[in-house]
């Protein structure tokens, strides 16, 4: 069977309920379904080893040093395997630990999970069992405050209106508590139901569920019960202000819609290691150019010259296969070149990133008194991805906001009532305010209490059952005039203390509550469909409930019909005021509008409030309406909108109120300094389209002058067409108007908000989304994904709301994925945005009031949003450039070192002869050159963190990878190049003269390469020092150390003549000696200046430019605005870089 609106899905699943065979006399056929276990590890104990080892050597680095060190072991080469094998080894294995323990620490929560203790209603019995133990079909009984264990069907609650409260922060952010209904009419002990369910198979939106439940009586037909979401409790959701429920499993484990919302954890790959492999190739065509060169060339040097004498083949050689010993000799060749891919660079790297993060936990300016706590880092993967963010996503709910609604004040008739104020308005015209036991002057005292009692009435909030007795209430009111907190004295009132005592289904309806508290109407609870209420006069006042008109987006409204004592029939309604004002009368319109859209420019969430009377006749028709509607087994929805849109008509406008929920702290400021920096922010939220808008231009994302393009289903059912025509129509027309008729952007500008001209915002909530990614058709889906993505990024911001958990992520990856491929940002509070946390390049959790579901999966967590600024401009910043420096340095410093040692082969045969010493080769990067460019890379500091955030515009600077772009790898590679022949033909210059020494005895070969490797490890050294222009003494040790520890240790090694060490001993006293010639000092200081020169010419020539010239200039008084001295670091090398500071 097809359920309606159960798109593409053809297969339903049936489930008996207790395991029990319906009809009583059928034969029970138990249908299978997966068991209720939870598994998010990524492996086993006996899949860890080859999956593990197999992943890393999947990278192409790890993959070509265990070539090199395999040819080492099985080829007779010039070098040893352990100079390959060894760091090797050691990159292997810590990468194995950290992702072992990653696991094990999944397979840990796993195991709390699954292992998790619940209670099944088997036989009659209560039975507690293991939750992985669960089936399909089983009654799961669940105590307030528990956890769902998988999704259940409701089917009995403690509560006498059979109805129990939950909160689903952990699904879709909202701390709020929902209200779900048991199904109707059912036996009171459910050892004797007999029934089944029929519904969807298992699929991942949150808000949708179809399905149908028989129940079996006596050999009757059954009775058949429609199912929606209101009767799906939610795996992960948890049971409130209810002391017991049963319900009945339908989907269990990885078929929960809590699992299908799960993305799995995958390994996040950085832009920079992505350019590493690139560059990595580079060189590898590099150093298999030089091996075949050189082997070509040498079978032709031993073609044209006879075997020399003193070098006799041995017979064995003369017997080897000629193409197999040029094969050797290409390998050989390999290996002696090898060094210009260091593995030792991928272990700093590691290293940086690793020691990094530590600066990122570190930093005072994270820690938050609030809950005692500082940023965390789960990765140090991604530093430098910090500083490459495009787009960012952000929930809303407890990132952007406080999720803290207040009352702000309140309009009645015109009149502006501002609690704490002493002025209200009419119609714009000030008047001077006085108590509010007084303000029958203004408003009418009639229409006053008319208007709090809406607010009393119009709600679902329910008196926590834990607080104190009704009656117990009302005394203490008479007594002290206080309740939750709240004073009621008439002629002051007092603020709010405290939220406790209230829970509802939105935040705002509890602060409408509170509201109506401060004018002297307090709700006292609902209590067998009758809700009393306290008036000022301190009279309680009844009236029974009769129907509630559920909230929905496309409404944006909702009511309560209820009766009075005297008998009379009200309809109270609230709503978004564009969906109030064509059902009111329009002469009370004018007079409020004023105040509403005042409120609203002001950010605050308004709500209009009408009531209307209604006569016997017309309640017994919306009655029987509704009650038809509800048990519409199709078209549910549609029949209910019909009915609340007839009786929700001709209604009287009273007043308007406005709440404020709170933005975080400097949440505005860290808006704007983000697209200020070329950032581009989408707010992905679960939460209400109207609550969302408010909050968009509270923290500025949205502006007065924006121009706000909606694809909602409101918008879609606009029109008379059905929606995919009407779909179609609105991307047209707004990517005519976004996308088209836009002025063309700059090169190098980024769209934001300060831009001058017409901006626009996007607003589309997660049933629209459904149909632009999922059209009917393949060519429209994509061509709708298309038009979608391209409004979307002329846009200055986006608001997605009504969004499932794994809508957020299907949103990331459509423009993770889309042309350009920008690096994107996560940022979320709770379990509902682990999906798009993991999804985006960078996940960043924010340690709220939501659980840590979201901390625990990201891989940055920091206390407030306000941290993200510094996280991005200032950390992310300073990390790229460092490790864009670093990656450039060490490709050219090998360069430099190997080329030399290429140029050799040219004058010693092709023989394989190395230009430098074993100990030199060993050394070189592990030793002598690796702690500078380490310190660098942790210290370094181009632009002062203040002037970073100061400027948040320098972050565009760097944007699109810009410091790892072929420009400036062809530019390091070329100084390599220009640095190795310096080096190489230099000293050859200098043995051009025979006698070198005073006695004139002559250098060997050995003393040639340790000239080169001074020079080489001296001027390597000296760059790097140039480049620097944030000196610490952690800096000067290692550079200077760095120096001292080369000379000390060509000293050392020369002076060992110990047994172990003679085989290998080729240096000695080579350098003692070499340093005793006064022309081998004089050309090591000239090649040295002499490749340094260009370097040290641009600093003495060139005036000083950059970030720390312009604070200079502006500490002296200089009106010049930042950014007019700025020169793009785009057209900037680093040691052009490293003249800012003289």
């Amino acid at each position: 069977m097809k359920f309606g609106g159960d798109e593409g899905r053809v297969h339903s699943r049936t489930i008996y309920v207790g395991h029990k065979s319906c009809p009583p006399n059928e034969a029970y056929i138990p249908p299978k379904f997966c068991d209720n276990r939870i598994v998010s590890s990524k492996y086993t104990v006996w899949n860890f080893l080859p999956k593990n080892l197999f992943e890393q050597f999947r990278r192409i680095a790890n993959f070509y040093f265990l070539i090199i060190f395999l040819v080492q072991v099985i080829v007779d080469t010039p070098t040893s395997p352990v100079t390959s094998g060894l760091p090797l080894f050691f990159v292997i294995t810590v990468t194995a630990v950290k992702q072992g323990y990653e696991d094990w620490l999944r397979h840990k929560a796993d195991r709390e999970v699954n292992e998790y203790r619940v209670s099944v209603l088997e036989d009659g019995r209560r039975i507690r069992k293991m939750s992985a133990k669960i089936k399909v079909g089983d009654i799961v009984e669940v105590e307030e405050d528990e956890t769902f264990p998988c999704d259940l069907i409701l089917l009995q609650s403690s509560r006498d209106d059979g109805t129990c409260f939950v909160t689903t922060a952990s699904l879709d952010g909202e701390s709020n508590h929902k209200t779900h209904y048991t199904v109707a009419d059912l036996e009171s002990d459910l050892q004797y139901l007999s029934s089944t369910i029929e519904c969807e198979q298992p699929q991942p939106d949150l808000y949708k569920f179809v399905g149908r439940m028989h129940i079996y009586r006596n050999s009757q037909e059954p009775d058949v019960r429609s199912l929606g979401p209101e009767n799906l409790l939610l795996k992960g959701a948890n049971l409130k202000n209810t002391q017991k429920i049963c319900g009945v499993a339908v989907y269990t484990g990885m078929e929960t819609k809590m699992a299908l919302n799960y993305q799995g954890k995958s390994q996040k790959r950085s832009a920079v290691e992505k350019s590493i492999n690139a560059f990595l190739l580079v060189y590898l065509f590099i150093l298999v150019s030089k091996a075949l060169v050189c082997t070509t060339l040498k079978y032709v040097w031993q073609g044209k010259h006879d075997e020399p004498w003193y070098n006799e083949k041995t017979q064995k050689e003369k017997d080897t296969n000629q193409y197999l010993k040029m094969f050797t000799d290409f390998l050989s060749f390999m290996v002696l070149f090898n060094f210009i891919i260091p593995v030792s660079m991928y272990v700093t790297v590691e290293m940086q990133k690793f020691l990094g993060s530590f600066f990122i936990a570190w930093d005072k300016d994270f820690f938050d008194p609030e809950i005692q706590e500082g940023a965390l880092v789960n990765t140090s993967d991604l530093n430098e991805e910090l500083g490459q963010v495009e787009y960012i996503f952000t929930d809303k709910t407890g990132t952007l906001t406080q999720n803290n609604m207040e009352f702000i004040e309140c309009c009645i008739d015109g009149f502006q009532y501002k609690h704490g104020d002493g002025s209200s308005e009419l119609d714009g015209f000030c008047v001077t305010d006085g108590p509010v036991n007084k303000i029958q002057q203004k408003a009418g005292r009639e229409r006053e209490e008319l208007f709090l009692r809406a607010l009393c009435l119009c709600h679902t909030v329910q008196i926590k059952e834990s607080t104190m007795h009704r009656q117990d209430q009302i005394d203490q009111i008479d007594q002290i005039d206080q309740v939750d907190g709240l004073g009621v004295d008439h002629e002051f009132l007092h603020p709010p203390q405290k939220e406790t005592g209230f829970i509802a289904s939105s935040p705002d309806e509890i602060a409408l509550v509170k509201g109506a508290m401060r004018y002297g109407f307090t709700f006292l609870g609902l209590e067998s469909k009758n809700m009393k209420i306290l008036n000022r006069n301190k009279d309680v006042e009844t009236y029974e409930l009769l129907h509630v008109l559920n909230f929905d987006p496309v409404r944006r409204r909702m009511s309560v019909m209820v009766r009075s004592k005297t008998g009379d029939i009200l309809l109270f309604c609230k709503g978004a005021d564009s969906s109030m004002f064509p059902q009111v009368r329009q002469e009370e319109v004018e007079r409020i509008r004023m105040h509403v859209e005042r409120n609203a420019t002001e950010g605050y969430r308004t709500l209009c409030v009408a009531y209307k009377h209604l006569n016997a006749q017309e309640y017994a028709r919306a009655d029987a309406d509704l009650r038809e509607a509800r048990l519409a087994l199709q078209d549910r929805e549609e029949k209910l909108m019909a009915v609340y849109n007839r009786v929700e008509t001709d209604m009287i406008l009273i007043g308007a109120t406005a709440v404020e929920d709170q933005l975080q702290d400097e949440a505005a400021q860290t808006m704007e300094a983000l697209q200020g920096a070329g950032m581009k922010v989408w707010v992905l939220t679960g939460d209400k389209m109207e609550t969302a808008k408010s909050t968009c231009y509270a923290c500025g994302l949205f502006k007065k002058n924006t121009e706000l393009l909606e694809l909602t289903l409101r918008t879609l059912e606009d029109g008379g067409r059905s929606r995919e025509e009407r779909l179609h129509d609105l991307l047209l027309e707004y990517h005519k108007k976004a996308v088209q008729d836009a002025p063309p952007v700059k090169l190098g500008i980024t769209r934001s908000w300060s831009v001058a001209g017409h901006d626009y915002g996007f607003i589309i909530d997660g049933a629209s989304l459904s149909m632009v990614l999922s059209s009917s058709s393949e060519p429209n889906s994509r061509r709708y994904k298309n038009l979608f993505l391209q409004i979307c990024q002329n846009c200055t911001a986006v608001l997605c709301c009504r969004m499932a958990p794994l809508q957020k992520a299907q949103i990331v990856k459509l423009v993770k994925n889309s042309k350009g491929n920008p690096i994107t940002l996560s940022v979320g509070d709770g379990a509902n945005d682990v999906s798009m946390i993991l999804e985006a390049h960078v996940g960043i959790g924010i340690k709220g009031k939501e659980g840590r579901q979201a901390v625990k999966n990201s891989d940055y967590a920091i206390p407030k949003l306000k941290h993200l600024k510094k996280l991005l401009l200032a950390h992310g910043h300073l990390y790229y450039v460092r490790i864009a420096h670093l990656v450039q340095y060490f490709f050219y410093k090998n360069l430099c070192f190997i080329l030399p040692q290429f140029l050799y082969q040219f004058f010693c045969g092709y023989s394989q002869q190395p230009l430098y010493d074993a100990a030199y080769l060993t050394m070189y990067n592990i030793c002598f050159t690796s702690m500078p460019i380490l310190a660098y890379s942790l210290l370094e500091q181009h632009i002062c963190i203040e002037v970073l955030l100061e400027h948040s515009t320098l972050y565009r600077d760097i944007a699109k990878n810009a410091m790892l772009r072929w420009k400036l790898f062809l530019y390091w590679t070329a100084l390599g190049i220009f640095h190795g022949l310096v080096f190489f033909f230099g000293v050859r210059f200098l043995f051009s003269n025979p006698a070198l020494q005073d006695n004139g005895q002559v250098f060997g070969n050995w003393s040639y390469g340790t000239i080169v490797f001074t020079v080489l490890v001296f001027t390597v050294t000296l760059k790097l020092a140039l480049d620097t222009r944030h000196w610490t003494w952690i800096n000067h040790f290692v550079i200077w150390g760095s120096l001292a520890f080369y000379v000390f240790f060509s000293f050392f090694w020369g002076g060992i003549i110990c047994r172990p060490f003679l085989k290998h001993q080729r240096l000695y006293f080579v350098f003692a000696n070499m340093l005793s010639s006064v022309s081998a000092w004089l050309v090591i200081i000239l090649l040295i200046l002499l490749s340094l020169l260009p370097e040290i010419l641009l600093v003495v020539l060139r005036k000083p430019r950059g970030p720390h010239a312009r604070q200079k200039k502006s500490s002296a008084g200089d009106p010049q605005s930042p950014q007019s001295s700025a020169r793009p670091l785009l057209t900037r090398t680093f040691s052009d870089e490293s003249n800012t500071v003289i």
